[in-house]
């Protein structure tokens, strides 16, 4: 989920540090949405909604006023620079747009049905648990799904029907500080799985220190918990399957828990919350050499970090398994239309003008009024749009092309991913006994065997 820090924002212990994650990104970290071939407006324009809330027949009404809601913050500011491009193809469609507390609001606000927006953006982690109260856009998405990351088009599915447009993409990179790894005579090649890493990191601390502690551990149970999928997704699990069946006690988690835990067994892990001022002082006291994080960790880098600003470089992820896949995603957004809106059909035209066109993604992704160097916590989820460089290179990584790295590990993201409508009340069960593994207090198999249960009997049984 990528945030930004003001909308972004480690507001609170979980939704906080989630925000701070993404928005940031935009933030400059939550980001992004995507590309469209230029001749295919007309033809997903053709379709409107049927009575029952699903995208059939026929309609050319490209006049009326629509109602979009986003986050407050940087987030709400690049969009809002978008209706301009929208207006110049749609002159005749109003966008009335509001800066509201998204979280909070359109759960409400879909359930009474009074009110609604005719679109709106929400996290890829909370789009579960709404789904019966979205407009089901499968025929007008269809021209584009081809073209659109797996993963993302995946999250967006609700029983076999499309019903929320796939925005930004938040791959899973390894950052890392280049200085350091010289420093202790490591070449980043030779980085290729998790047990590298951990050699890697055995090496820098003899050279630097056991107050060198390098990996970054979470300590956050939110972001932890987000963090772990990022994980899984690259072993190609997730929580559920297809059939929503809980699968967390697997060797794919097992394999995480074992990592984690040796990172904090030979004392390798600098635990802190995801920017928090301790984990800022850490990174600058050089401290930490390694981040495996989302992309829109070079929010820190370009704009938190001080002494070692410049220092840091990225690359994929390491794989768990020689030669295994090193894309994966980390959170992520999307938009919906409710049911009940008053112009779905409108709505959809702003959204594949936002997603789909080329000016639409360059006017969120490129340069802009509040990012001169464009936005670079994310990428654009539609595969057209990453044909070409939207963003310019990251000074907080030494000028490094961070879209080229990003971009590259797209192929290798598992697209059988499945997000469970209970995935955030599981946090006090999955997030927090992760930490408590971290405290000593459970070994990696009662993480996943407590985990387990608790989330079977409290929150699956219960639905």
């Amino acid at each position: 989920m990528s945030r930004q820090f003001d909308s972004l924002t480690p507001d609170a212990p979980l939704s906080d540090m989630q925000a701070i994650s993404r928005r940031s990104f935009l933030k400059t970290s939550a980001t992004m949405g995507a590309l469209a071939a230029a001749g295919s407006f007309g033809l997903a324009a053709c379709n409107s909604p049927s009575a029952s809330g699903t995208a059939t027949g026929s309609a050319t009404a490209t006049e009326g006023t629509i109602t979009i809601w986003d986050r407050s913050g940087d987030l709400f500011q690049v969009f809002d620079a978008t209706i301009a491009t929208f207006n110049k193809k749609y002159p005749k469609i109003k966008v009335k747009h509001v800066s509201v507390d998204v979280d909070s609001k359109l759960p409400t606000t879909l359930n009474t049905g009074v009110n609604v927006p005719d679109g709106s953006f929400y996290e890829d982690t909370n789009l579960p648990v709404l789904a019966s109260h979205y407009y089901d856009i499968t025929d007008w998405i269809q021209p584009y799904t081809k073209d659109i990351v797996p993963f993302k088009l995946r999250v967006n599915t609700h029983n076999d029907r499309v019903v929320g447009i796939p925005w930004d993409l938040d791959p899973g990179l390894l950052y890392y500080r280049e200085d350091m790894l010289q420093t202790a005579g490591i070449s980043p090649d030779s980085i290729q799985t998790y047990d590298d890493l951990l050699e890697a990191a055995h090496k820098v601390q003899d050279k630097f220190g056991p107050k060198c502690k390098p990996i970054h551990l979470e300590q956050d149970p939110g972001l932890t918990q987000l963090w772990v999928e990022m994980f899984a997704n690259q072993q190609g699990a997730s929580m559920v399957d297809a059939s929503g069946k809980l699968q967390l006690n697997s060797q794919a988690y097992l394999n995480i828990m074992n990592f984690l835990n040796r990172v904090h067994t030979e004392n390798l892990g600098t635990r802190a919350a995801y920017f928090s001022p301790g984990d800022l002082a850490a990174i600058d006291a050089d401290q930490v050499a390694f981040y495996p994080w989302a992309v829109w960790a070079v929010y820190g880098a370009d704009l938190l970090f001080k002494k070692s600003k410049g220092k840091w470089r990225a690359m994929p992820l390491p794989a768990w398994t020689k030669g295994g896949a090193r894309g994966a995603v980390m959170g992520g957004s999307s938009f919906i239309i409710p049911k009940k809106a008053k112009n779905p059909h409108l709505a959809w035209l702003f959204y594949e003008h936002l997603v789909f066109s080329k000016e639409g993604y360059s006017a969120v992704y490129g340069p802009n009024k509040i990012y001169p160097g464009g936005i670079n916590t994310s990428l654009p989820s539609y595969l057209p749009a990453l044909q070409t460089q939207l963003y310019k290179n990251s000074d907080g990584l030494g000028g490094q092309n961070l879209w080229q790295v990003a971009t590259g590990t797209v192929k290798d993201i598992p697209g059988n991913f499945y997000i469970a409508p209970w995935y955030n009340q599981a946090v006090p069960y999955f997030g927090t006994n992760v930490q408590r593994m971290l405290d000593g207090q459970m070994t990696p198999q009662q993480v996943l065997q407590k985990s387990s249960s608790d989330i079977q009997t409290k929150l699956v049984d219960r639905q």
